[in-house]
Order: structure tokens, then sequence, then C-alpha cells
């Protein structure tokens, strides 16, 4: 265990508090990623995680609070922002809201744009952290700009380092994607970014058709837009229907494909659920036996799939 990596208890979470309220970094566990928190209304701090990832500044972050109430005091909130707020928080769903008049989040965190992505996580370990810090806490995935995300505190010391003051470890995440992220800003509700939430879970409480966001790869409007994002060293083939010499292989389903090399099955019955809190530390195993490509078996695009294709394709697109 890295000296930065620490066990969260309650000296712990004060000291990871007061290390906030300082303006330094935090890594810390969500259900779903690992993300770097900063105190969102210290500009010095916010840029802190901008430096520490090597992430392109127009890209915005999202704030994480303690419940809606916090979330009013930062975001206009409409019925439909509410409503989703009362049905998925706290949880995996981030919404993209138009800041308040006089918002005290820098505003690095939204990239100069007059709206903030806001979210409540359920991890009792990132509430308590929340609570000790009394900060609204900018977060990130606790990993280098467009690598794969950390679902384990090592993941964040392999990625990050001395660059994070600490990082909390509370094991594995159990999701293992980001959050879904949607445009609560006008009537109509946009698909910004799939995640841990299927658009179908979504739909159900709208109880309207959600539409999908097109191309914002050179000014996102949302975290995870970037086209080439959540890649390993080694390339990715999609849609594999067979491995190739010196191709490691991510697996999907009862029948996969035969291999010489490194595998790894994200889900052997099929689940969707296991593929998703396995993808990003899949990725990073597979990345990390030195193969030189990553052949990936078609997974179906349907529930938690869209989102794990989403990943997919991104980590696979032409690197910067």
């Amino acid at each position: 265990m890295g000296s930065n990596i620490h066990r969260p208890g309650p000296e712990t979470l004060a000291a990871a508090g007061q290390l906030i309220r300082d303006g330094q970094l935090v890594a810390f566990p969500t259900e779903t990623v690992y993300g770097l928190g900063a105190d969102a209304t210290n500009s010095m701090a916010v840029a802190g995680i901008f430096a520490a990832k090597g992430r392109p500044r127009f890209n915005p972050l999202i704030v994480h609070v303690p419940d809606l109430a916090a979330a009013q005091k930062l975001g206009v909130f409409s019925p439909m922002a509410k409503h989703l707020a009362a049905a998925f928080w706290p949880g995996p769903l981030t919404l993209v809201v138009t800041r308040v008049a006089g918002s005290p989040i820098s505003d690095l965190v939204s990239a100069g744009l007059p709206t903030l992505a806001l979210r409540v996580t359920s991890n009792p370990i990132a509430q308590a952290l929340l609570r000790a810090a009394d900060r609204p806490l900018a977060a990130p995935s606790a990993n280098r700009s467009g690598h794969v995300s950390a679902t384990r505190a090592e993941h964040v010391a392999a990625d990050l380092a001395d660059s994070v003051a600490m990082i909390l470890d509370d094991g594995a995440t159990t999701h293992g994607l980001e959050s879904a992220i949607v445009d609560a800003t006008g009537d109509t509700i946009v698909l910004l970014r799939p995640g841990a939430i299927p658009i179908e879970a979504l739909e159900s409480i709208t109880g309207t058709t959600i539409a999908r966001a097109k191309g914002h790869a050179s000014q996102p409007t949302a975290p995870g837009q970037l086209e080439s994002h959540y890649a390993p060293r080694a390339a990715i083939r999609l849609n594999a229907a067979s491995v190739e010499m010196g191709e490691a292989l991510l697996a999907f389903g009862p029948a996969p494909l035969a291999a010489t090399g490194p595998s790894f099955n994200l889900s052997r019955r099929g689940d969707l659920i296991e593929a998703a809190i396995n993808l990003f530390s899949a990725l990073r195993t597979l990345d990390a036996s030195g193969a030189a490509a990553i052949a990936v078996m078609p997974i179906p695009n349907e529930g938690l799939g869209e989102a794990i294709n989403d990943r997919l394709a991104r980590a696979a697109a032409p690197r910067a």
C-alpha cells in the first residue's frame, strides 16, 4: 500500500477534510469510479486537478455535493431536474443545470460554461469526506487524462502518485462505470454521457424518449465527451471475431474466442452489470501484460452495454 493510501476512519477523514480546505487534492471512492477531489470554490485547487491529470481546461468537471438542498444552492433545478434527482439521488446520475447567479463555484470547474454538472454520490466515504471538508468537491475520475478510469485505490496511485495528498481506500467500486450525465437545463432532457444508469431507466422516470447528444469532442459540455478517452497504452480493436498474434483478449459471454495470450472475460454468463463492474480493471490488467493490442469481443448495445460500448469506442479512437 502506497504511503498516501489510507483506509478511511474518523481521524483520516478529518485530516482529508482539512487537506481539501487547505487547497490540496484528495482521491476518494464513489459508487462509480474513484474521484480526484478539490475544493470547487478554490480556483487554485481546481487548477491543481487539471495539472495533476494533464486534463484540457476546456473539459468541465463534475461537482459533488451531499444532497439536493446543497445542489439547489449552486444550480437552477427545473421540475424535471428535481424529479430525476428525487428518483436517482444519491446515486450515479449527474445533472447539468444552469448556474445560479453569484455561484461560489470556480469558473474553471465549468470551463467557462453557464452550467454546472452536479452529483450526489451514495458512497458513504465520499459523503463523509463532503461533511468533513464542508465544501462542494470538484472531482473528475482519479486517473491521467484520457487514460483508463480508476476503480481501485492502487489504480489512482499508479496514475497520479505524489500529485495527490491523500487517497482514501474503500476497495473496488460497486458500479465500475462513471455516472450517466444528462442536460437538465431545459424542458427536454438530453443524455450527454451514458453511464451506470441505463437510458431505459431514465426514460421510465421521465416518461419520454431521451435524445442523445451529438458530437462535442472539441467543445465538450460535460465530462467524458472527448473522442479519445478511457484509453490504455495498448491499441483497442473492437468487435473482434478472432484474436491476432500478439493481441490480448477482452472477452464477453460463455463462448470466448480462442486466445494464446492474456485474456479477461468481463462476464462469462453474459451479465452486463458484471461486465460494467469489471471493464476498467480488465483494461488495466490486460494493458499491464505488455500486449501491443487488445481484441474486444462484441458486447450487446442495450442497457449498460451502451455505456460499456461508449467507453470502448473512445478507448479505441485515434490518440492525440
